[in-house]
């Protein structure tokens, strides 16, 4: 969701009951970007891991793949079959 939707949701109330609703909008969903919509709080709180920079993202993509690349899957071998009973 946007930032306008959740200020428009969030700050119903609040703007509603303001004068002038257009102005009162503009700053709740400017305090909204500025203290919620952004990917570094989220991290902060631990709810990310990690914020990868867009220059960098292709580089991590990379050695991520690079990584894997020899990866193999194995599976246990079946042991016995399934007798409908």
């Amino acid at each position: 969701m946007g930032s306008d939707g959740a200020v428009n949701i969030i700050y119903k109330r609040e703007l509603g009951a303001s004068e002038d609703q257009a102005t009162a909008r503009a700053a709740k969903t400017a305090e909204f970007r500025e203290k919620l919509a952004t990917p570094y709080i989220a991290a902060a709180r631990g709810f990310i891991d990690e914020v990868i920079e867009p220059h960098l993202t292709r580089p991590r993509l990379i050695a991520a793949l690079r990584m894997l690349r020899n990866k193999k899957d194995s599976s246990l071998r079946k042991k016995h079959g399934n007798i409908p009973l």
